[in-house]
């Protein structure tokens, strides 16, 4: 009996969806060179094995195929098995137009059922498998085999994540989520920082399975690790803003979030200035309105000669000459039985910057009552978070509660945790 070496076979994954092969070695080495236990052949078996190895490294199909059936069909032992299978997998690589996965796959199971494989290449083999089901559309089959690689200590850093997807492309949203959270948790635990890729496409599947609370928790890992201004105005759009949104705000639950994008410098372009000021002069806030455009302009966002915020900040200038001096309103307010007069003063003061006269007047209307306690507790955090008080900021929008009024106060904490940056 004549003894060859194990074979060993580098496999890779090429772009997630291709298998790519080189040959194993299955070339009788000087004895010096040889690794791990050898194996033990029959004549009916060394001699077209040998044969069969030197077509296959000359990459001779024709000459290769004969003789690897006649190894296949002379193999009694597991040694021989092992080769045959090893040699079959050779000649599938070398195939005219690229190797064909269906018939990559009967040699790839021997070679994985094997007692003559040691585990480091069963891991690989597995792996392999998994890619091939995984381009067959076969999720169930394909995580069988990551799931096996894994167990016998494949470590690709994509296999975790081609498992979540396989998940998720199966229908199980919810389990893929949270392996994906737990791999990411861990990476953002340890001071590794995932790609951003990895965030979107969490919030985009959630979102597509219409799992409200996953999707808001995902868009909270994401500005944690990427506060930026794009990222903030992104995902208050996609939560509240936009029509079909996740959260189904009215006017001005959407002007808070405006607010905050105001706050951070995140507002991206002209229509975000103008239907902000908008919204606000719909609300009777001419001066948050004017600010509003104001800022705009001098940003470079709204063009000098835009006609709509031409006649917006008209509008709101007029209206703002009508009302007259605010300090007649807020002694009133002050004065008066209940706190609405003293809310709606201080959302006018908010609206021109003068905080220190918002939070006193949010505090009396809270005091007074017969208001929305949770919109009052929403603009004084507000207007704490704008002037400086992180602190008292946080207090006020913790005790805001409530569906949506307690989501968007704790987009608010969030905001002074992660601020947008550039």
């Amino acid at each position: 009996m004549k003894t060859l070496s194990n074979a060993v076979m580098a496999v890779l994954l090429a772009g997630g969806a291709t298998v790519a092969l080189s040959q194993p070695a299955v070339a009788q080495k000087k004895k010096e060179e040889q690794k791990g236990e050898q194996l033990k052949l029959s004549n009916e078996v060394r001699g077209p094995a040998a044969q069969a190895q030197t077509a296959l490294a000359a990459k001779d199909v024709a000459t290769a195929t004969p003789l690897v059936a006649a190894v296949e069909a002379a193999a009694k032992t597991d040694d021989e098995k092992y080769i045959a299978a090893a040699l079959r997998l050779n000649l599938e690589v070398i195939q005219p137009g690229g190797p064909n996965n269906a018939n990559l796959a009967a040699p790839l199971d021997a070679l994985i059922a094997s007692p003559r494989t040691a585990q480091a290449d069963k891991a690989k083999y597995a792996y392999q498998r998994g890619v091939i089901q995984a381009n067959a559309k076969d999720a169930a089959g394909a995580m069988r085999f990551f799931e096996q690689a894994q167990q016998l200590g494949y470590n690709d850093p994509n296999l975790p994540l081609q498992l979540v997807k396989l998940k998720m492309d199966s229908g199980d949203i919810a389990g893929g989520s949270a392996a994906l959270a737990k791999m990411v948790d861990e990476q953002m635990a340890a001071g590794q920082k995932p790609s951003e890729d990895i965030f979107r496409y969490a919030i985009a599947r959630n979102n597509q399975a219409k799992n409200a609370a996953e999707t808001r928790a995902w868009m909270r890992r994401y500005l944690s690790a990427y506060p930026t201004a794009k990222n903030w105005r992104d995902m208050l759009v996609v939560w509240g803003i936009q029509p079909q949104s996740i959260a189904t705000l009215d006017k001005a639950q959407k002007v808070d979030l405006y607010r905050l994008l105001r706050a951070g410098k995140a507002l991206a372009d002209q229509y975000d200035y103008e239907i902000y000021a908008q919204w606000t002069f719909d609300q009777g806030l001419p001066w948050e309105s004017k600010a509003v455009l104001t800022e705009g302009k001098a940003a470079g966002k709204i063009p000098a000669n835009s006609p709509d915020a031409g006649s917006l900040l008209a509008a709101a200038n007029k209206s703002i000459s009508n009302e007259g001096s605010m300090a007649a309103v807020e002694a009133r307010a002050m004065k008066a039985a209940d706190g609405k007069l003293a809310a709606s003063t201080a959302d006018a003061y908010l609206g021109t910057g003068e905080y220190p006269k918002a939070i006193a007047l949010y505090r009396a209307a809270l005091q007074k009552g017969g208001v929305d306690a949770n919109a009052v507790n929403t603009r004084l955090g507000i207007a704490l978070a704008n002037s400086g008080d992180k602190a008292g900021a946080k207090t006020a929008f913790q005790a805001v509660s409530g569906s949506p009024r307690a989501d968007i106060a704790a987009w608010w904490i969030d905001f002074l945790d992660h601020p947008p940056v550039a």
